[in-house]
């Protein structure tokens, strides 16, 4: 028998702050977090325009020495995992049963903060040793282990690094063990830290991000399916999800702000880094199979909607292809527009913000969206600010990857 999912639990850190509702309040406004940054240290230093974590304070999660063995990545992720523990009530869940509880995590770069400083330790300033916690803070599953680690989960602790899809698939798979009954809940999501001074430049060197000119606002650099979009805008946070056996949560009493639903994977076998709408098809056909839904129930898609002149036309081919006539009722918007784009954390994020547009009933916009792109129309943007939802009851959350992974997530509302 396939179990039913429920999500019971929010958790995030994010450019606007830690509180869900909050973050979520923000989007509605067509508030941008984007703005421009000095990454590294003189005389190795770059200007990135970025979306950043700047009031995280990580001194409440735990003693100094156990921060000190935690890149920003992992700290992030700690919060965010936290929060959304607390926020599903589980504090007391007795010992025994936290045996049966999972951590499914996503990252696409890990601790590259730790890793980019023992490299300057080596090659810039002469020194023949590192940090003896180099390892520990710059590995990969760090993050989904700091967790298991403070919540004293015992189930199965995963870590999914597939680039911008990254967190995205975490869920995904978190949804698949939970309906085969491997766990009782999973605590699921990603976190991505700010880009230290070596990886700007390498994602510069792409041409890739939106690089505004000095007299123009930064806010407004990030323009998902607009005429006058130049390319991404990178963001730092991480956000969590605990995912439960639906008959268990109502069980126990817990508030349920969505149902999961459906979870579509697919690749592209393409190219590395160009788009191909017939992978994003797959995938969204995937998810809709999955959810037992049929294309005219879905009412909001949260794009992945980059910015980028190539890839936000191909997700605009792919979502008209998939759903014929009903796009041009399909309310559509990109939030990293405002919060920039999280890399491996992004599918975690979009899914929170997913999951509380049902709850909440209100759909946030493209904060930047002015003009669309004549390739991007056919769909119904929601741009610049947020609009009421009362009817909707299905959403997906899109995310496509480097490497041609595709990942979309479908959720339903709790009536």
């Amino acid at each position: 028998m396939t179990r039913r999912v429920a999500v019971t639990g929010l958790g995030l850190v994010s450019p606007f702050g830690e509180r869900p509702q909050d973050f979520f309040d923000a989007l509605l406004a067509g508030r941008s977090a984007v703005a421009r940054h000095l990454v590294g240290e003189a005389p190795h230093e770059t200007r990135t325009v970025s979306a950043v974590c700047e009031g995280f304070d990580a001194s409440a999660l735990a003693p100094r020495p156990q921060l000190l063995a935690m890149d920003r990545g992992a700290q992030l992720a700690l919060a965010a995992g936290l929060s959304a523990w607390r926020d599903a009530g589980l504090e007391a869940l007795p010992a025994a049963e936290r045996e049966r509880v999972g951590v499914s995590w996503g990252t696409g770069a890990g601790g590259v903060v730790a890793s980019e400083r023992a490299y300057r330790e080596l090659f810039l300033r002469g020194r023949e040793r590192v940090s003896p916690l180099t390892v520990v803070l710059g590995m990969h599953n760090a993050p989904a282990s700091q967790i298991a680690l403070r919540l004293g989960l015992g189930g199965p602790c995963l870590t999914y690094s597939v680039a911008c899809a990254s967190s995205s698939v975490a869920l995904g798979e978190a949804l698949a063990r939970l309906r085969r009954g491997e766990c009782s809940a999973v605590v699921a999501g990603g976190s991505e830290a700010a880009m230290p001074y070596a990886l700007a430049r390498a994602w510069q060197a792409m041409q890739v991000l939106a690089d505004p000119p000095d007299g123009e606002a930064a806010a407004g650099a990030c323009a998902p399916f607009d005429t006058r979009r130049r390319g991404l805008v990178p963001g730092e946070g991480a956000a969590a999800l605990v995912l439960e056996d639906w008959d268990a949560a109502h069980r126990r009493g817990a508030r349920i702000y969505a149902e999961f639903v459906g979870y579509g994977a697919s690749c592209d076998h393409h190219h590395l880094t160009a788009p191909s709408a017939a992978g994003q098809v797959r995938a969204l056909e995937a998810a809709l199979r999955d959810a037992g839904a049929a294309v005219d129930e879905v009412g909001y898609v949260n794009a992945h909607g980059t910015g980028t002149v190539e890839g936000d036309p191909v997700e605009i081919a792919a979502l008209r292809q998939v759903f014929g006539g009903h796009a041009a009722r399909l309310a559509l918007s990109s939030t990293k527009a405002a919060h920039g784009h999280l890399m491996g954390a992004a599918g975690a994020v979009e899914a929170l913000v997913t999951v509380l547009a049902l709850a909440r009933r209100a759909l946030p916009p493209t904060a930047t969206l002015h003009t669309p792109d004549p390739a991007c129309t056919g769909v119904d943007h929601v741009a610049g600010s947020g609009r009421d939802a009362a009817a909707l009851r299905l959403a997906l959350s899109n995310s496509f990857a480097f490497g041609g992974s595709n990942a979309v997530l479908a959720f339903r509302a709790v009536d």
